[in-house]
């Protein structure tokens, strides 16, 4: 048989191809000739061949016909054999096959090998595919090639053991005596890959973590000899020693000072130095900075540290590379909840970051821009985020509208202000904005009683003629229909005012009515509008009513249906129109959630209504409460029912009874009628003159029932002295994480045979570190002595993010429910 052609040869074949289909046909041919090859055992060429095999593979076409060859070349003696054949294997093999199995014992005899670049092959393999049990086969040479003098081996099995750990964590602690030498190498190589090694070890283990703490000091040293050396051109690489080297160092350091005052205190000043001696004019340099503000933003640094850093930062959005102007607005964005004053400092720098051509970064300004608003700098930030929302992209408009409206609600100076903005909102971007938009605007406008004629006039004057913003126009004929007796009246004092009639108000809304631009919900507003003006106007109230009529037979079926019933307010109950029509009161915010009306608070949920009517004999009814039931997903679960201080007396405790009188205290699902409960003993022992519950309720140990993305909650217990068959449980949330947490609301429910009182917590917020808590007590009243059980729901603020997350507490201690 003739020598297979060489790779050389092969690629200069293949890239003569003019077609995908000519290629293809080369590929085959080779393919097959390979096949050949193989099948005939032909020992002289297999090195070859599976050259080939594998430029081929990279290509994208099959070679797994390849995966047995490559094994063969393994076990052969030829250095040059053995590199394809540990090539091929990393590329064609992986975990998902068993054959990589069987090179388990090639591997293991290559790390005891004399020579070592065989070794160095072997590690590498290892290191690339090791499924976990070749790592739990091989660890113990890698371990031992890690104590070995050569530098060569000791970088390849630092990175070697990398994988292992990744693969077996419970092999950390082999490694754990040969780690602590590595960092005495002069090799930055060895440097390098121990620091990678350290990284992994610490952040998967809270005990490595701890024990490495007592490396920072070697670390800064390491660093600080890297600063301060001279050139080398070994490790040189835009006139700065070995950044790679450095990079690493700061990311560990990052992780061994986070939540850590003394390791935070060690790295302070050698923090300090790189920040202020890295050389900005290369990216070199910019990556190194990066690192170091990250760094500093991560553990506990001096508060001058941190304005370094953020001022780094600002010289980031001076750059002219867009990718560090993007870093630089992602860092600010994460910081300005711990540091707002010091990102205030560069406010200015930031919203021209809102002019930039690129929309990633246009995106991030956006975002960091709302974020900086508060109350001092309110009117200048809208004025620009204004003028951004008439510029900017379509892409941006919706969240660009939200922002402005949360931040006008949150910080305006003044109603006025307010309703001008949001009306400038509409008219720039009235399209784009959220669907809760308009019904927000109109309640703002209803509870301005003195801003009634100038908002009037302001809309009247902004849909003339221009019936393209929906959402403007359906706000500007609520008004008109509100407050259409003070338009004409013109009783404006904030400017001056316009004369209108009530024909010109009345074509206005005829206009939007039959306007091709209108919707159907826009035309509710402006027939509504028109029927409203008929008890306000005097003069064309022969004219509405034709308009009126002629809607009756609309294709429209709401609109058909308005007119309709208006048509027999004029007819048959025309002496209740002008009650009916009178101007509506102020409004209050309010959410529905069931047949009570809930305000939300500060992440406190308030029951409106404190009195329910009494149920029907025999039938059990449905509690605003239930909704949590259906929210945490049980059907045996009672759900919580949230209290709040009230202005009443501790003797009128019926308002409590009246709350606890639906729920079913049965465990049985058999549909007799609910017992009578006339004094539900745990809510009245309040009544009493003794002390309800124990000062510390000895015996009772304290549990952890949630522990998750750096939220800690800890129940702690307490009896009542009066009825032993209430349980007072204490939740304490603490935030390990660097941010704070906010809005934050505990929602608990318990099985059908306990009784469950959920009081106001002590705040909303948890602050970062651990450096405070909340408190919420919770009330169980457990009459039959049945195990506790217990779902809780917790949403929150974080980073940015809202955060929800269901849990189960089943580890109550019995001394809790016995």
């Amino acid at each position: 048989m003739p020598a297979p052609i060489r790779l050389r040869e092969l690629i200069r074949t293949i890239r003569t191809a003019r077609t995908q289909a000519e290629e293809r046909e080369m590929i085959q041919k080779e393919c097959a000739a390979i096949r050949s090859s193989f099948r005939e055992e032909d020992n002289t060429y297999r090195c070859r061949n599976v050259a080939k095999l594998l430029y081929m593979h990279m290509l994208g076409y099959p070679a797994h016909f390849g995966q047995l060859e490559c094994l063969k070349l393994i076990a052969s003696q030829k250095f040059t054999d053995k590199r394809i054949g540990y090539l091929g294997a990393m590329l064609l093999l992986d975990e998902r096959q068993d054959v990589h199995l069987l090179m388990t014992n090639c591997i293991k005899n290559d790390l005891n090998h004399s020579t070592q670049y065989v070794q160095g092959l072997a590690l590498c393999t290892l290191g690339c595919m090791g499924s976990s049990e070749m790592c739990r086969d091989l660890a113990g040479e890698v371990e031992k090639l890690l104590k070995t003098s050569n530098s060569y081996l000791r970088k390849k099995a630092a990175l070697c053991a990398v994988h292992v750990i990744r693969k077996v964590p419970e092999l950390m602690e082999m490694f754990l005596p040969a780690t602590k030498n590595l960092l005495n190498e002069k090799n930055h190589g060895v440097l390098h890959t121990s620091v990678v090694l350290l990284t992994e070890m610490c952040e998967r283990s809270p005990d490595m973590l701890s024990h490495f703490r007592k490396l920072v000091p070697q670390l800064v040293r390491i660093l600080k000899n890297l600063i301060m050396s001279g050139y080398s051109p070994e490790h040189d690489v835009s006139g700065i020693s070995d950044p790679f080297l450095q990079v690493r160092i700061l990311r560990l350091l990052r992780i061994l000072g986070r939540n850590d005052d003394d390791s935070s205190e060690a790295m302070n000043d050698i923090l300090a130095q790189v920040a202020t001696n890295t050389e900005t004019s290369k990216n070199v340099g910019n990556a190194i900075l990066y690192e170091t503000v990250l760094t500093i933003m991560d553990i506990k640094s001096e508060s001058g540290l941190r304005v370094l850093a953020i001022n780094i930062l600002g010289r980031f959005l001076l750059n002219n590379d867009k990718n560090i102007r993007y870093v630089a607005l992602t860092s600010l964005l994460k910081t300005v909840q711990t540091d707002h004053n010091a990102v205030q400092r560069h406010r200015s720098t930031i919203v021209d970051c809102l002019k930039d051509l690129d929309v990633s970064i246009k995106r991030r300004a956006m975002e960091l821009s709302f974020a900086l608003v508060n109350g001092n700098n309110i009117r200048g930030m809208m004025k620009e985020l204004l003028y951004f929302l008439d510029s900017c992209e379509p892409e941006f408009k919706a969240d660009c509208a939200s922002g402005i409206f949360l931040a006008a609600e949150k910080y305006a100076p003044s109603k006025r202000w307010h309703i001008d903005t949001i009306m400038r909102v509409l008219t720039t971007a009235g399209s784009y904005v959220r669907d809760d938009a308009v019904p927000n605007l109109i309640q703002l406008i209803t509870n301005s009683m003195e801003m009634h004629a100038y908002t009037v006039q302001k809309l009247y004057k902004a849909i003339l003629g221009d019936y393209s913003q929906q959402p403007l126009v359906q706000v500007a004929s609520w008004c008109m229909g509100e407050y259409g007796d003070l338009l004409i009246s013109g009783q404006c004092e904030e400017e001056e005012p316009v004369q209108v009639t009530e024909e010109e108000v009345l074509d206005i809304l005829e206009s939007v009515l039959i306007s091709n631009m209108s919707a159907s919900v826009t035309r509710g507003y402006a027939l509504t509008a028109i029927m409203k003006l008929s008890t306000r106007f005097t003069c064309t109230v022969n004219r509405i009513k034709k308009v009126v009529s002629i809607y009756g037979s609309s294709i429209d079926v709401e609109l058909q249906q308005r007119a309709v019933e208006y048509n027999a307010l004029f007819k048959k109950y025309d002496h209740m129109r002008s009650a009916l029509l009178e101007r509506m009161p102020v409004m209050e915010k309010v959410t529905t959630n069931g047949p009570t009306e809930i305000v939300q608070t500060n992440g406190e949920t308030e029951p409106a209504v404190l009195e329910t009517k009494p149920p029907p004999s025999g039938l059990q009814p449905t509690s605003q409460a239930n909704d949590l039931l259906d929210l945490l997903g049980g059907n045996d679960i009672t759900p919580v029912i949230p209290t709040a201080p009230t202005s009443k007396p501790s003797s009128a405790g019926g308002e409590l009874l009246d709350l606890l009188g639906d729920l079913n205290l049965t465990a049985s699902p058999a549909p007799v009628p609910a017992p009578q409960i006339s004094q539900p003993p745990f809510l009245l022992d309040g009544l009493s003159s003794q002390p309800l519950f124990n000062d510390i309720a000895a015996g009772i140990p304290s549990i952890t029932a949630y522990s998750k993305n750096g939220l800690k909650i800890e129940f702690t217990f307490e009896r009542s002295n009066t009825n032993p068959s209430v349980t007072v449980i204490t939740i304490q949330a603490s935030n390990s994480t660097e941010l704070d947490m906010t809005d934050f609301v505990f929602q608990a429910a318990v099985p059908k045979t306990f009784q469950l009182q959920l009081l106001s917590p002590s705040s909303s917020s948890i602050p970062a570190f651990n450096t405070g808590t909340i408190t919420q007590v919770i009330k169980v009243l457990n009459p039959q002595k049945q195990q506790l059980r217990m779902r809780i729901k917790l949403t929150y603020n974080h980073k940015g993010s809202a955060m929800q997350d269901l849990a189960e507490v089943n580890n109550f201690p019995p001394q809790s429910w016995q």
